[in-house]
């Protein structure tokens, strides 16, 4: 079976309303037309990279290349573990777990997009915190960090609510304008203070090995 040789296909996460997994090409398709419908209001930019900005279909084929491609460059040394979103098996949006020279940093960041139908109801929140657990309850994280625009009030009071603070900024040009990120930091101890939902987490230790723990 596929699994025994990429055992991330059977990790789960499991939140009191989430599940966090990696799809299979058929749930990949419908979280690509999770996209294509939208993940935020015309006008808006809250994310650096472009592919927001992209025609529907355009937009649903970035979703498709880029989870193929996270998948296909996994190494110890650089990875990015890409989940769908499920809330009773509904596809709602992706998030991410990425490291560089994990076994030695042992800091992550976080990334992540819901469907635009799926806003304020604190699943963003929610799937961040499943995140967290596993990189700091699973695989002894010290830090994780997350950038977001000033304006970005979705993720500035997702990372307000799970604890993290700030480290800075950095500037960045978008469409030939410089931009400036809030970077945020949340470490093992600040963390550890906060109440966060409760997470569960299945088929973790056959993936040990691929974090490089």
């Amino acid at each position: 079976m596929l699994e025994d040789h990429w055992p991330l296909g059977r990790l789960r996460l499991g939140t009191p309303r989430l599940e966090l997994r990696q799809p299979d090409d058929e749930e990949l398709a419908a979280l690509a037309e999770v996209a294509a419908a939208g993940v935020h209001h015309p006008g808006e930019r809250p994310y650096l990279t472009p592919w927001t900005d992209l025609p529907p279909r355009q937009r649903a084929l970035h979703v498709l290349q880029r989870h193929w491609s996270r998948r296909g460059s996994w190494s110890v040394d650089a990875w990015t573990l890409e989940l769908g979103v499920f809330h009773e098996q509904r596809p709602l949006g992706m998030v991410a777990l990425r490291a560089r020279d994990f076994p030695v940093l042992r800091e992550v960041r976080t990334e992540s997009w819901l469907g635009l139908d799926h806003h304020r109801r604190g699943l963003g929140t929610e799937a961040r915190t499943a995140l967290l657990h596993l990189a700091f309850e699973e695989l002894g994280a010290v830090s994780a960090v997350s950038e977001a625009f000033q304006d970005n009030a979705g993720s500035q009071g997702v990372s307000r609510k799970l604890g993290y603070r700030h480290d800075g900024t950095t500037r960045d040009v978008l469409d030939g304008r410089a931009v400036v990120s809030d970077r945020l930091r949340l470490d093992r101890a600040d963390w550890q203070r906060t109440p966060h939902a409760p997470v569960t987490v299945t088929g973790l230790t056959a993936c040990l090995p691929f974090f490089g723990c």
